[in-house]
């Protein structure tokens, strides 16, 4: 990363074809950005409307106090290596991530920054168009839906309580930008983003944001087919992109639920439950290291030993439900200690 003339903030904004919006985000840069600690980092993704050249132009006038930089990319990469390409080339103690197709009011974006600045606990801020009172306007309805999906199954395989995870506005201290490694090219990259911030134990805030929809003919990029691409890098967030002791403990707790799930129902009801726990127990082979994890099989095994027929599940769930108290807090137990990687 680049260290000469460093700033306080990088805004790093993805263009492709956005000729028709991109005065007046400029207009809006100026207006609540204009200052010399700020860069403004525009990241040309293949434009083939002009975009560029506005930029160009825009940037010869030199009436602006921030400093203007332009890369451009030969081809269209996508929005997340457009991203990519920004934060490597960033200096600033935050980044800020704007879209350029004023979606999202920039006026939030310095709401947010000003307050990631004054508490220097939050080192993380999400946009969410889903949380505030302030104006809104939407009539997608399918992508309104995958989204609030998203990131439900987000929250469910990260523990985590997040209203909107593909908001593009977000706001990031260095100190996270350095943590994270980012791979996906396309708009995945609001997932990939957010599971690396979460697994390097960053606490992600979010701020409500204003929202007004553009249509396909305005220049619209996303479609319902990068919607059902978001379910495949959710579930290669949560599944594949882990250390190999983690995926051993998925695999693990899989095995051993999908042996709980075998003394519920009968016939075509007892494979439905053994697919359940084999998935309940992927979720917790990420949450506990395979020692822990141990723990709980232990528990059901002892349950398996009680009672008959439906008695037998009553006791097998119950001891599992035992068992995972005692494993979260022997995990809590170890959490700061030498022998946390086993538990």
């Amino acid at each position: 990363m680049p260290q000469e003339n460093k700033k306080k903030l990088s805004i790093i904004i993805p263009v492709f074809n956005e000729l028709n919006f991109i005065n007046k985000l400029y207009d809006q840069l100026v207006l609540y950005f204009n200052d010399s600690t700020t860069e403004v980092i525009f990241v040309d993704d293949g434009s083939t409307d002009g975009s560029l050249e506005r930029l160009e132009k825009i940037k010869q006038n030199n009436e602006y106090g921030f400093t203007f930089k332009i890369i451009k990319l030969d081809i269209n990469s996508g929005k997340g290596k457009a991203i990519q390409t920004g934060i490597k080339n960033s200096t600033g103690d935050y980044v800020l991530l704007q879209d350029a197709d004023l979606e999202l009011d920039t006026k939030d974006a310095k709401e947010m920054y000003e307050m990631i600045t004054k508490n220097k606990e939050i080192k993380c801020i999400f946009g969410s168009r889903y949380l505030s009172g302030k104006l809104k306007k939407n009539n997608y309805f399918f992508n309104n839906l995958i989204g609030k999906i998203n990131s439900l199954i987000f929250n469910i395989f990260f523990s985590q309580s997040l209203s909107d995870v593909h908001c593009g506005l977000k706001v990031m201290h260095r100190t996270v930008v350095n943590k994270i490694n980012l791979t996906v090219n396309d708009f995945g990259i609001e997932i990939d983003l957010a599971s690396q911030i979460v697994r390097n134990n960053f606490f992600i805030y979010e701020f409500g944001v204003s929202y007004f929809f553009r249509s396909k003919a305005q220049g619209k990029k996303i479609t319902w087919i990068d919607g059902i691409k978001s379910f495949y890098y959710l579930i290669k967030a949560r599944f594949f992109d882990n250390s190999g002791s983690t995926n051993l403990s998925i695999a693990y707790s899989a095995i051993y639920m999908s042996f709980v799930g075998s003394h519920f129902g009968m016939g075509l009801g007892n494979t439905l439950f053994i697919i359940i726990f084999f998935i309940i127990g992927s979720v917790i082979g990420i949450h506990f290291k395979i020692l822990s994890s141990t723990i709980i099989f232990f528990f059901i095994f002892i349950g398996s030993l009680f009672g008959k027929g439906n008695g037998t599940s009553l006791a097998v769930l119950i001891f599992f439900i035992f068992g995972l108290f005692v494993a979260r807090n022997i995990k809590k137990y170890f959490l700061h200690s030498k022998f946390n990687y086993i538990f």
